[in-house]
């Protein structure tokens, strides 16, 4: 069993037994048919991934790799905030006719503050420390603006990370205030431990722990008898995450620079409802 299955299989245990059910409160979700989309969750999950044992990814049930890591440099690297530059859908039920999400997510952190050293957008701007000021415990970003907040078509959920190096080895800490976890856990575990990786490697570190901090984690009512069978698939080896190691400058990555090896994975296909 994957360490990422394992983890995945207790937060979901935990929340079905131990859960919080707001099937009495009004709740702004509904599904397509109109109907209230009612969750149970757990507040304050951490998780910890140890990306130096293996790559977090699921066995259980299939994660799309290249869609992750496609989305998240959408966000980190084109910081970009029209779905014409991604090459999915799965934004397209946030956007407007032009394609704009508003001023949220990659939009974020491509607007440039001022600093001393200069000005720097957020992701520059920790890429700068990481190279030229390693020991700072002021390596983070945040797309929670709330200036900005009536103008974004979808609040951002995983808002904020933090970078912390210690020795050789980077660590982050990835906060979300809310998380989906049968469509959307794995996916962003997988695409920030691709993140720590990406800047680990282009600053001369080596990516160590990533922290999963999620404040509100929920399974919808409907997404309950997909948790309770697939937490009960057969649990295989995680597979080894090749990187293309030529690449020294953040921008050069692509989609391609990275392989999955050996991912074996229960290949039912489920059809996951998304609430809006």
């Amino acid at each position: 069993m994957s360490r990422a299955d394992e983890i995945f299989i207790a937060n979901m245990k935990d929340i079905l037994k131990n859960g919080f059910w707001d099937t009495d409160l009004e709740v702004r979700p509904k599904w397509s048919d109109g109907t209230s989309a009612h969750t149970v969750k757990k507040f304050g999950i951490v998780n910890r991934y140890n990306l130096q044992e293996e790559f977090p990814v699921l066995t259980i049930r299939r994660t799309a790799f290249k869609s992750c890591v496609d989305e998240l440099l959408w966000i980190w690297q084109k910081k970009s905030n029209n779905v014409k530059d991604l090459n999915s859908h799965i934004w397209d039920q946030w956007a407007d006719k032009n394609g704009s999400i508003g001023k949220a997510y990659g939009y974020q952190l491509g607007v440039k503050h001022k600093y001393k050293e200069g000005e720097f957008d957020q992701v520059d701007r920790v890429i700068f420390d990481l190279k030229n000021n390693p020991a700072s415990r002021r390596i983070m970003t945040n797309i929670y603006n709330f200036s900005d907040l009536h103008q974004m078509n979808l609040y951002p959920c995983a808002y904020s990370m933090t970078f912390n190096v210690s020795g050789d080895t980077l660590n982050g800490i990835l906060n979300q205030r809310s998380n989906d976890m049968l469509t959307a856990n794995n996916w962003n575990v997988v695409q920030y431990s691709v993140l720590l990786i990406m800047l680990a490697q282009v600053s001369g570190l080596k990516a160590g722990e990533l922290v999963h901090v999620i404040a509100d984690a929920h399974i919808y009512d409907r997404h309950v008898p997909i948790v309770e069978e697939i937490i009960n698939m057969p649990k295989l080896a995680a597979p080894k995450l090749e990187v293309d190691t030529s690449i020294k400058n953040f921008y050069e990555f692509t989609v391609d620079s990275f392989k999955l090896v050996d991912y074996k994975f229960n290949e039912k296909k489920y059809s996951i409802p998304v609430a809006e």
